[in-house]
């Protein structure tokens, strides 16, 4: 009898213990499920992210950075990087990017050679820089975005091109190109609501093909030494002109000097000759004599030897010194 009792004992022990065990078991699943569905309801939106809500496969919302609550299995959350920058390469491909940048030595003449308005090849080679503006769009209204955005930005590189000629093109028309490309590009990923912004457009240096790049330096250096002598040619051009243009404008004045010397002299004659007239008129012989007078003073002063004879002497052969003409 004792033996049967102790055997209740043991068995009434052991099924509490289980009990106990599947109530454990029942109520650590309803935790782990609260604590599973509570994890499930919140998430986290980064700094520079915003997160698209579908709600059983429709369009919910768009949030922005911060926690927030979704209802779990029913929502479906899509983050967005609308604060990033994206770039994309066209015609050459960068493998790193660090102290010193290394591209790619792959082949890319199907997408960076174009052909100019005079029919001419011109090796292009740019970069394209954007923004995701509109998440739901850029997730949603198109298919392959990326890949969109590469078809449109080469059609308009190639179109922008196309309609210049060669030397605007690897000149001063780099950035008008850059500029029309991209209102082309915004334009056309507007129309097709692809919830991106086009930030930059940017060409590298317009080049000719690599076959033909030897040759078209050799052009280059010829225009160069040409546009060398012709600057050369017109400073020489200048300087003698502006030489000769010089020693015009010094005789002009020195003869308009010399004709007004002589106006001004023939005037003084004038009115010294009129002075002596009209004293002439006034006393004849006292005027006679006084020019005579003053002419002869002049002769005799500039004269280094004078002899001087009576005019009335006869008979007399005056003797010169001859000291002068002897050898």
């Amino acid at each position: 009898m004792e033996q049967d009792k102790n055997k209740d004992q043991i068995n009434f022990s052991d099924t509490t213990l289980f009990k106990f065990l599947d109530r454990f078991k029942y109520m650590l699943t309803i935790l782990l499920l609260v604590l599973g569905i509570g994890y499930l309801s919140y998430y986290t939106v980064d700094a520079n992210e915003e997160a698209v809500i579908l709600r059983l496969g429709k369009y919910n919302d768009t949030v922005g950075p911060g926690l927030h609550f979704r209802i779990p299995l029913i929502d479906s959350i899509y983050k967005v990087k609308v604060e990033y920058i994206y770039k994309m390469e066209f015609g050459y491909e960068t493998i790193s990017a660090d102290i010193k940048t290394r591209y790619s030595k792959s082949n890319y003449e199907d997408v960076s050679w174009m052909l100019t308005k005079d029919l001419d090849i011109a090796e292009v080679k740019w970069v394209v820089q954007y923004k995701i503006s509109d998440p739901y769009k850029y997730l949603f209204k198109v298919k392959n975005v990326e890949k969109t955005i590469m078809d449109i930005s080469e059609a308009a590189m190639r179109m922008e091109v196309g309609d210049r000629l060669f030397d605007a093109v690897i000149g001063a028309g780099r950035e008008s190109i850059a500029i029309d490309a991209k209102e082309y590009m915004q334009q056309k990923l507007n129309e097709y609501e692809s919830g991106i912004k086009i930030q930059l457009v940017q060409l590298m240096p317009v080049l000719p093909p690599q076959p033909v790049q030897d040759s078209f330096e050799e052009v280059n250096r010829a225009q160069q030494d040409k546009q060398i002598y012709e600057n050369e040619a017109e400073r020489k051009k200048t300087k003698i002109i502006n030489m000769a243009s010089g020693d015009a404008s010094k005789m002009i004045d020195e003869a308009e000097g010399y004709k007004t010397e002589r106006i001004n002299q023939a005037k003084g004659d004038v009115a010294r000759f009129n002075a002596l007239l009209k004293e002439y008129k006034k006393y004849p012989q006292i005027t006679k004599d006084r020019i005579y007078l003053e002419k002869i003073s002049q002769v005799l002063s500039v004269a280094s030897d004078k002899i001087i004879i009576d005019s009335e002497l006869d008979n007399v052969l005056p003797f010169l010194p001859l000291k002068d003409f002897e050898k």
